[in-house]
């Protein structure tokens, strides 16, 4: 059972991946990674300027390399800016990254969330569903640390 739910977890994780890159191709910012979805979402999150290792531990990433790659990317393409302050650097939207991410919303919108209404899933099912998925993150992540000391 156990092997069954992985395999369906990596199955979802893939198309979820496939959704957001499409949908933001959709929303006018073609050539952008998962990740970059991602990190573009998180910065733009409440519009509150986020470190590096904010949005490492959002994202349950050790490896900030790849989130300042990804932050790095967003910029160059005018999305997010920077803003060093002594030893810290904070990142946010600007109003390119905040227009991008709204006009992902409308899509998502209109493609993902009236189909979700259609099949009569209601919020709390959803709500559920993300309970578990948070409990279940940190049962793998024990393993993860568990397996690493052997």
């Amino acid at each position: 059972d156990l092997s069954e739910f992985e395999f369906g977890l990596n199955m979802a994780v893939n198309a979820f991946h496939r959704w957001i890159v499409r949908c933001m191709a959709a929303a006018g910012q073609d050539g952008l990674s998962a990740l970059d979805v991602l990190v573009l979402h998180l910065v733009n999150h409440r519009e509150r300027e986020k470190r590096l290792s904010d949005l490492c531990f959002l994202l349950n990433i050790e490896d900030s390399h790849v989130v300042n790659y990804a932050l790095k990317k967003l910029a160059k393409q005018d999305l997010v800016a920077a803003d060093r302050r002594g030893k810290e650097t904070f990142h946010a939207t600007n109003e390119a990254g905040q227009a991008a991410c709204q006009r992902y919303r409308d899509i998502r919108e209109s493609c993902l969330i009236a189909s979700h209404a259609a099949l009569g899933q209601n919020n709390e099912e959803i709500g559920e569903a993300a309970r578990m998925l948070r409990v279940l993150s940190g049962l793998y992540d024990q393993a993860a640390r568990a397996a690493a000391s052997l």
